[in-house]
């Protein structure tokens, strides 16, 4: 993955005068809470309010990613293609950016009984946001420009954005892969 890491750093921030974030899935990376505190990151957890010690560890976290920093190198070496997040450029601070995504972590049912939605998993991101009609891509996106995930091939990236009413897709390389680059 060394070689990969670089590329998608550089995908990552290739938008000027924006934040990077990842959202984290605590079920996903393995100790997530202790490896945010060792690496001393800007992060906060998406549920509300004090968790007991095991729902802290299977829950999803906003963490700020600095492009040079160390655990921004890590969660990108030793992260990618595990599923282990999705990545957001905003231009909003973290605690404007927490708020908006925690307005949807929670979904109903048919039977109207509430459920997670696990948006930050990139496997169902990426399936959910072309399902999304425009008012929906306003609620998903809110202040966030670009949300990132890791393909089904780790060997490339897509990203998301809305223009207009419509949701634009685009696939990007990011390693010596049989990856290419265009819309989705």
């Amino acid at each position: 993955m060394a070689v990969i890491a670089p590329q998608i750093l550089k995908q990552l921030f290739a938008v000027p005068d924006t934040t990077v974030y990842a959202v984290l899935d605590g079920a996903s990376v393995p100790e997530l809470p202790q490896t945010l505190e060792r690496f001393e990151v800007e992060a906060e957890c998406l549920f509300r309010g004090e968790q007991d010690p095991e729902m802290a560890l299977v829950a999803p976290y906003l963490v700020r990613l600095p492009p040079d920093a160390a655990f921004t190198g890590w969660l990108l070496r030793e992260g990618w293609g595990k599923h282990w997040g999705i990545f957001i450029l905003s231009k909003a601070d973290l605690r404007e950016l927490r708020m908006h995504l925690r307005t949807f972590l929670k979904v109903y049912g048919p039977d109207l009984k509430p459920l997670y939605f696990r948006y930050y998993d990139p496997r169902v991101l990426r399936v959910y946001l072309p399902t999304c009609n425009p008012r929906e891509l306003q609620t998903v996106f809110g202040p966030v420009l670009r949300y990132l995930t890791e393909d089904e091939d780790p060997g490339a990236l897509l990203a998301f954005w809305p223009e207009g009413e419509q949701l634009h897709a685009e696939r990007m390389p990011v390693a010596g892969s049989s990856a290419t680059t265009g819309r989705v």
